[in-house]
């Protein structure tokens, strides 16, 4: 985007990470009240492209890394997802923007909760990774100018978001479904939040322009939580196809992972991690409107 066009940005509506997974379906969404606005060119003068905004939705970050290569792997999530959220933050104050809403990310909580204990927004934050320390300190320096500023913050933590154009280990083990592989699942009695995408879509849309929103920190997912086994039984139904699975005790699923060095992944697929909605349901009177087998419908036409 060059600087004329950054000039001319100006919507009521202005997005970061508009070519990212999420900002794809927020922009189809929103078509052309909002406007694309990057933040890897620092030749770019953002305050013309946030002037005229009411409200800005920063979804660009640095996520999850396969394969690290950054030295320093906490500060270049700390560049990434702190310092440049916060120039952003002060551009828009300076602009005029009235809300900012931010994408951060259930790990600012942890990696996992207690069985019957779904986590909530008054939990103490635990993140155990760089990505998940990073969206912490981010959300406490944005909320630090927000008070000084008087600029309305509202923070989303999201669990795992899946929809068309879902990658890394969602899809994979879509895949993996698809093609019939027999999954060592089958004993899995967890249980998980998912957030289908449509669903994360209306509520980030509700969160620009509620007035209760304003100043709030929000756990949203699709509202029932189901099991590893249960998910690949779901993802079966959306592909059309068998679901195969077979019980591994869970103490030799576990082995395993550590053998394999894939001892991260194995407790993502048997560990539980719930987040409580009741807050953004009471608050803002939302529900989400699409079940999980909608989502996943929805995520499979797209492979």
């Amino acid at each position: 985007m060059s600087a004329t066009a950054a000039a001319q940005c100006a919507a009521p509506l202005v997005i970061t990470g508009a070519s990212g997974f999420v900002g794809r379906a927020l922009m189809a969404h929103w078509g052309p009240s909002a406007c694309a606005m990057s933040l890897r060119d620092p030749s770019l003068d953002w305050h013309h492209t946030l002037a005229g905004a009411g409200t800005v939705v920063h979804l660009a970050a640095r996520v999850h890394v396969m394969r690290e290569s950054a030295a320093d792997p906490l500060e270049a999530f700390r560049q990434a997802n702190v310092h440049a959220s916060v120039r952003l933050a002060r551009c828009a104050v300076e602009a005029g923007v009235k809300r900012m809403v931010f994408l951060s990310s259930v790990k600012v909580l942890g990696e996992h909760s207690a069985p019957g204990h779904p986590l909530n927004e008054a939990d103490t934050p635990a993140p155990e990774d760089a990505y998940g320390q990073s969206k912490w300190e981010a959300e406490l320096a944005l909320d630090a100018l927000a008070r000084e500023t008087g600029l309305e913050l509202v923070i989303i933590r999201a669990p795992l978001v899946y929809g068309p154009g879902v990658k890394a280990n969602f899809a994979a083990l879509l895949r993996a479904v698809r093609a019939g592989w027999p999954l060592p699942l089958g004993a899995v009695d967890n249980r998980r939040s998912l957030l289908g995408l449509d669903n994360l879509v209306e509520f980030i849309n509700l969160c620009c322009h509620h007035p209760a929103a304003a100043n709030q920190t929000f756990l949203v997912s699709d509202g029932k939580d189901i099991s590893t086994a249960q998910l690949i039984g779901h993802m079966a139904q959306a592909l059309g196809c068998p679901s195969r699975t077979f019980s591994v005790p869970m103490p030799w699923l576990r082995l395993a992972g550590r053998l394999l060095g894939r001892s991260a992944a194995v407790d993502r697929l048997c560990g539980n991690l719930q987040v409580d909605i009741s807050k953004a349901e009471k608050l803002l009177a939302w529900t989400p409107s699409n079940s999980i087998d909608e989502g996943l419908q929805h995520a499979v036409s797209a492979l």
